[in-house]
């Protein structure tokens, strides 16, 4: 008998963005013979588009994605798009999942949100409580689309057998983050806000009272978790990825630290008129 081998073509949605590069970085250590892996920036394909999302599998043939893109951004950002974030996370995620099962991939691995998270509840959260209760009215737009997506790994499954899955991180910080003061999480928010006003002899403004509580996970640490999760993780149930729960801190200490890296001496104020968004997204692994 002749057994014909063949390599794992990992295609990486969202490539070039924080936790894509972090992958990137990893797998770079972290090669294998029968691994070929790809990473897709926006600039390949318009994942919007059914034809281009399409096309672009067509054109690599994976028979592995791990699903990064997405329509992001910070609190302030998603606060009154609602219907934008949920519509066009949706469409990309529908995309991506239909262009898996038609082109017979093997495992897709999406990157969901801690956005999903109920926002009335007890802490801390499994996955098993994921599906609880609407999550936070800021931004539901965005996290009803991405907890659609567990919805649609179970039905995938149940249909068609597919071996879809997901990994919830809490939040990420890392090298290529986003800086933008629009789109950045808290910590390249933060970092930017110092800078700008170190650089400009400006108070330093934190949104809300600095109260909220948050887990943090290094993107390079993440991208291990995910290569993991490619390679390894079998289930269909999402997989939280979060640090330790007493590694909870609050966005006041946050900005303290990075205020006391930039040594910064200037007016901090607390734009206590601005939400502080959800107190708290403990999560346990």
């Amino acid at each position: 008998k002749i057994f014909r081998w063949r390599k794992k073509v990992i295609l990486v949605t969202g490539g070039s963005g924080l936790v894509g590069k972090g992958i990137q970085t990893v797998i770079s250590s972290d090669k294998r013979e029968d691994e070929e892996w790809i990473f897709l920036s926006s600039k390949d394909a318009n994942l919007l588009s059914k034809e281009e999302t399409f096309a672009v599998f067509e054109k690599y043939k994976p028979t592995h994605v791990i699903h990064l893109a997405a329509l992001v951004g910070g609190l302030y950002a998603i606060m009154g798009k609602n219907c934008d974030f949920f519509r066009k996370n949706m469409k990309m995620n529908d995309n991506i999942l239909e262009a898996s099962h038609k082109t017979k991939v093997k495992k897709l691995v999406s990157c969901l949100s801690s956005s999903i998270f109920p926002h009335k509840t007890s802490y801390p959260i499994d996955e098993t409580m994921v599906h609880d209760g609407p999550p936070h009215p800021s931004f539901f737009g965005y996290g009803y689309a991405k907890r659609m997506v567990d919805v649609l790994n179970k039905a995938y499954n149940e249909e068609y057998g597919c071996l879809f899955t997901s990994v919830l991180p809490c939040n990420i910080f890392g090298p290529h983050d986003n800086f933008n003061p629009l789109q950045s999480q808290v910590i390249p928010g933060l970092i930017s806000k110092a800078y700008e006003a170190k650089k400009n002899g400006t108070a330093f403004e934190i949104w809300g009272t600095g109260a909220a509580q948050r887990q943090f996970i290094y993107s390079l640490d993440l991208a291990k978790l995910f290569i993991w999760a490619v390679r390894s993780y079998q289930e269909i149930e999402p997989i939280i990825f979060a640090s330790d729960l007493e590694d909870e801190v609050s966005i006041k200490d946050v900005a303290m630290m990075i205020l006391e890296a930039f040594e910064f001496k200037g007016e901090v104020k607390f734009l206590t008129d601005k939400g502080d968004g959800p107190l708290k997204k403990t999560a346990s692994n």
